[in-house]
C-alpha cells in the first residue's frame, strides 16, 4: 500500500511535458522576426538622424551660417534677438548686408564701397560714393554718426566700407575703431531671417 501511495504521489509532482504546437512556434517565429525587424528599423533610423544632424552642423558651418542679431546698429532693418541665414560669397555689392569678424564677436553691417571707391559723407548723413550720391531707401533717418576719418576716404584694397543703417549709433567705417573690413573678415552675407517667424523672409 505504502509503494502504490509513494507512486500516486510521483504521478502528481512529474507531469509529462507539453510539446508548443505548430501555431505556437509559428506566433513565437513570428514575434522574434518582428523584434528583429523593428531593432533593424531602430537602428537605421538612428543612423539616418546622426548622419543628417552632422551634415547640417558641416552645412551651417561652412556654407549658410544662422546666427542671432545682437544690438540696435542695424534697427529698423533688424532688431536684437532676431535669426538670421547667412550664406558666404567672395563679392559684395553696395546695399548687401554682411556679418564679419570683429574683435571675438561677429558684427552685422550694410555694405556701402568695395576697394578703391570714394566715399564721402555731408554733415546731414548724406553718403557719396565716387561722386554720385547713394540711394538709401533701408533708412528712417540719416546722420553722420560717430565719424573721425577723414572724408572723402578712398577704401583700401581687399577692404569693404560698412555702415550700420542707424546712423546715429553704429560704430563702423566711419570711425577708425572699427575702419574697413577684410575680405577674410567676413561670415558671410545676410539673406534669410527666420525669426520670429512672423517675420520670416529676406533681409534687405
Amino acid at each position: 500500500m505504502k509503494k502504490e501511495k509513494k507512486a500516486k504521489r510521483g504521478e502528481k509532482t512529474s507531469k509529462p511535458l507539453e510539446m508548443p504546437t505548430i501555431a505556437q512556434l509559428e506566433a513565437e517565429l513570428g514575434r522574434e522576426k518582428y523584434r528583429w525587424r523593428f531593432r533593424r528599423v531602430m537602428r537605421n533610423t538612428i543612423y539616418a538622424l546622426v548622419t543628417v544632424a552632422a551634415a547640417a552642423v558641416l552645412v551651417a558651418t561652412l556654407w549658410i551660417p544662422v546666427l542671432q542679431i545682437s544690438g540696435n546698429s542695424m534697427t529698423p532693418t533688424l532688431a536684437g534677438g532676431e535669426v538670421v541665414v547667412t550664406v558666404k560669397g567672395a563679392s559684395f555689392q553696395p546695399g548687401d548686408i554682411v556679418a564679419f569678424y570683429y574683435d571675438n564677436k561677429i558684427l552685422v553691417k550694410r555694405v556701402i564701397a568695395g576697394p578703391g571707391d570714394w566715399v564721402d559723407i555731408d554733415e546731414a548723413g548724406t553718403v557719396y560714393v565716387n561722386e554720385q550720391e547713394l540711394y538709401e531707401p533701408y533708412l528712417v533717418e540719416k546722420a553722420l554718426g560717430d565719424c573721425n576719418i577723414e572724408l572723402p576716404y578712398q577704401v583700401p584694397e581687399s577692404k569693404i566700407f560698412v555702415m550700420g543703417d542707424h546712423r546715429s549709433v553704429s560704430v563702423d567705417s566711419r570711425n577708425t575703431a572699427l575702419g574697413c573690413v577684410a575680405y577674410d573678415q567676413i561670415v558671410g552675407k545676410l539673406i534669410l531671417r527666420v525669426w520670429p517667424f512672423d517675420a520670416l523672409g529676406t533681409v534687405t
